[in-house]
């Protein structure tokens, strides 16, 4: 599992940021106007930071400087609509990188690597995350697809599409809407509804769909995914996982590894190394106890990948976060 900073820059020397050749390359074609979003958004983020909005599920932030190097989260099933500036997303070993004129679809939950690339005091980056519903992703695909959902071969953990004008249009009328309560109470989950139902017609609209369908293998990794994330600390045995989703072993870890862009057990070690990582800062453990906590069983084995994952050993990881709290706050 290489660093970070390394697989950034080679995917910058060889060209192969955003998606991989096989799922679509696409090109930095001007987008829609969002400098009215992007005002929207600033005025519910009024300083750095993610701010939970008054309809449920949408999130709005604001940075105002780049990040120097990654910053690492779960970042669950969503869409994400940037007004301006820019970001790279790392996903394993895959680069993607969108702005006002690309918007990004997560199909399930991810560990991820962030790195907001522009971004200034005069012009922050302002962004529009809303978390998908997967109930109601599955009812509103039988009124987008009433004939029935066309095939879709292709599985993946992140979706990158040009940004839809009417999208953005929906969101700037969202975001509008907060600013009279009871208008955001009422018409903003009509809202929501028009975000996702021009979202299942866009491009990727199919894949989006295949999310909200139970016997669908992204439904079913979601199932997996969510037992790892709330059992990341006990063992974990691929033949148990596959059984609960009803699938075979080799089936499983082609689905899964095609979903998350990683295997099973790498999706666990992730969980572990970024959830010890948060108790050394935030609870102030010992890599010791940490790791112990997060379920690793050997000091070493933990000092090792952690140190490959975040690009220096824990103790010296964890004292520059604390010099530098813009990077974990």
């Amino acid at each position: 599992m290489p660093h970070n900073r390394e697989i950034l820059r080679n995917a910058r020397r060889n060209g192969k940021i955003a998606l991989p050749a096989r799922k679509g390359h696409l090109s930095r074609e001007k987008g829609p106007n969002t400098s009215e979003l992007a005002g929207r958004i600033a005025a519910y983020a009024p300083h750095d930071g993610t701010f939970k909005l008054r309809v449920p599920n949408l999130f709005a932030s604001r940075y105002s400087r780049v990040n120097s190097e990654c910053v690492h989260a779960l970042r669950s099933a969503s869409l994400c609509i940037i007004a301006q500036g820019a970001k790279s997303v790392i996903v394993a070993d895959e680069v993607f990188e969108y702005d006002p004129s690309r918007m990004i679809v997560f199909s399930v939950a991810l560990p991820v690597a962030a790195q907001i690339t522009r971004a200034s005091h005069s012009q922050p980056y302002l962004s529009l995350k809303l978390d998908l519903d997967l109930h109601k992703i599955a009812e509103l695909v039988l009124k987008v697809f009433p004939q029935g959902l066309p095939p879709a071969q292709e599985r993946s953990a992140v979706y990158l599409a040009p940004a839809d004008a009417r999208i953005v249009d929906a969101a700037t009328r969202l975001m509008e809407c907060l600013a009279q309560p009871r208008d955001a109470d009422l018409l903003g989950p009509l809202m929501v509804d028009e975000i996702l139902i021009r979202l299942l017609r866009s491009p990727i609209g199919v894949r989006v769909a295949q999310m909200g369908f139970a016997e669908s293998s992204i439904h079913r990794v979601a199932k997996a995914i969510s037992w790892l994330r709330a059992n990341y600390s006990q063992p974990m045995k691929v033949e148990e996982l596959a059984e609960m989703v009803h699938m075979s072993v080799s089936s499983f870890h082609e689905h899964f590894k095609d979903v998350t862009s990683m295997s099973p057990l790498n999706y666990q070690k992730v969980l572990r190394l970024q959830e010890a990582r948060r108790l050394m800062l935030s609870a102030l453990m010992d890599a010791n106890v940490a790791s112990q906590r997060v379920g690793y069983l050997s000091a070493s084995q933990f000092s090792r990948e952690y140190s490959r994952f975040f690009g220096n050993a824990p103790t010296k990881d964890i004292a520059r976060l604390r010099q530098d709290t813009r990077l974990w706050a």
